[in-house]
């Protein structure tokens, strides 16, 4: 049994590393598929629930590698663009995916810690607080536009992208609709802009950065179970209210991001423990091949979260390393198209033509929202604005 414990954990591990680098291939994919094959073999659930949390833990350390690297996120990493991006430019991107690196290791133990308080709070407090989620996600929504400094743009932003989000994800003959919306949004836009301006990056250092956890990571903890529990919130706006309460300079705020990351994630499985309700793909996956989490599954849960964290730390920091030496000998602009190329093809397989075509107006829409000089994470309004009519309506 260790034997198969082991195996099906390096095999989480591997995979969460290629959907982490391979923008588009997210772990909802593979989670998919894990489903089918579960449905067709014997194979014990626990293996499959073991691979399946070492995926999605990996996957939340190795994905901020594309989104500071090549500014190609999923809706996790949205927020390293800007301050990654501009690290890396400086010669920084090391120490930037570092940061988020230290931050989730963090975060893991953070979450072995409090798994128990949160427990037993959540379990006596859920009831009356799922009576307010339309109203704490619009108060949420007014809060993320008030914090810019061109409110009308956000609000135009947060709007633009909300409506497209409620007629995409209304498209019941549509495969897969979250992938081209956010793979447009997030993805492809930021993509065409850097070919667009022919980014060069400088040569990078190889210096680990200074690190200030304590602010930082009291902003996490406070802020990513609320986002955890509450449907449409992600770590991007966990980072945001976390920076609130613990205000951050650039790199703080990195580390700050890689926390939520890896905080988010891992509530879903104690939200999927506690009231049986799915925050990620990961979580929804386990839910399908096990109906309800029994205490022992949820500490072995743990255990996984806590071996492949710690794995997947060192693993980020070689595979950062290897890419900041790299990263200045290749064409940039090239690598964009290349990985542009692979976003389309990825679209198409899964969610055919009329993906193309939601792909299209989703990056035409992130472009021109991204040229309105307003933080990217009010394009999450695709996500926000869905689920907010959705418990009115």
């Amino acid at each position: 049994m260790l034997i198969q414990f082991l195996l099906f954990l390096l095999l989480g591990i591997f995979f969460g590393t290629i959907t982490g680098l391979i923008p588009g291939i997210h772990i909802n994919l593979i989670s998919i598929i894990l489903i089918s094959i579960y449905f067709t073999t014997s194979i014990n659930p626990i293996y499959f629930i073991v691979f399946i949390v070492a995926m999605a833990i990996t996957h939340t350390f190795i994905d901020f590698i594309p989104s500071i690297f090549l500014g190609c996120p999923d809706t996790d990493t949205e927020l390293s663009i800007l301050p990654g991006h501009e690290l890396l430019k400086k010669g920084q991107g090391y120490q930037a995916v570092i940061l988020t690196a230290y931050g989730s290791l963090a975060a893991i133990f953070i979450l072995i810690i409090i798994t128990l308080p949160s427990i037993f709070l959540i379990s006596k407090t859920y009831n009356i607080i799922q009576k307010f989620i339309p109203y704490f996600l619009i108060l949420i929504s007014i809060l993320l536009i008030t914090l810019e400094r061109k409110k009308f743009s956000a609000f135009l932003a947060f709007s633009l992208t909300g409506i497209l989000g409620y007629l995409v994800l209304n498209m019941e003959f549509l495969k897969e609709p979250i992938l081209p919306l956010l793979t447009g949004l997030f993805g492809a836009s930021m993509l065409i802009i850097s070919i667009k301006n022919k980014i060069k990056i400088p040569k990078q250092e190889i210096v680990k950065p200074k690190i200030n956890f304590f602010r930082p990571l009291i902003g996490a903890v406070i802020a990513s179970p609320l986002c955890s529990f509450f449907p449409g919130l992600g770590s991007g706006q966990a980072a945001i209210i976390g920076n609130l309460i613990s205000k951050t300079n650039r790199k703080d705020f990195l580390f700050l991001l890689g926390a939520t990351n890896t905080l988010v994630m891992g509530f879903s499985f104690i939200s999927l423990y506690i009231i049986s309700r799915t925050r990620t793909g990961a979580a929804i996956a386990i839910k399908e091949i096990i109906q309800t989490l029994t205490p022992q599954t949820l500490t072995l849960i743990l255990i996984v979260v806590l071996i492949s964290g710690i794995i997947s730390f060192f693993l980020t920091i070689y595979l950062t390393k290897f890419f900041s030496q790299k990263i200045e000998k290749v064409n940039y602009t090239l690598l964009c198209f290349i990985t542009l190329s692979i976003l389309i093809i990825i679209t198409l397989l899964i969610s055919g033509i009329l993906g193309i075509i939601i792909l299209i107006i989703s990056t035409i829409t992130g472009i021109y929202c991204i040229s309105l000089g307003v933080k990217k994470t009010q394009m999450m309004g695709c996500l926000l604005v869905p689920t907010i009519l959705f418990y009115l309506l």
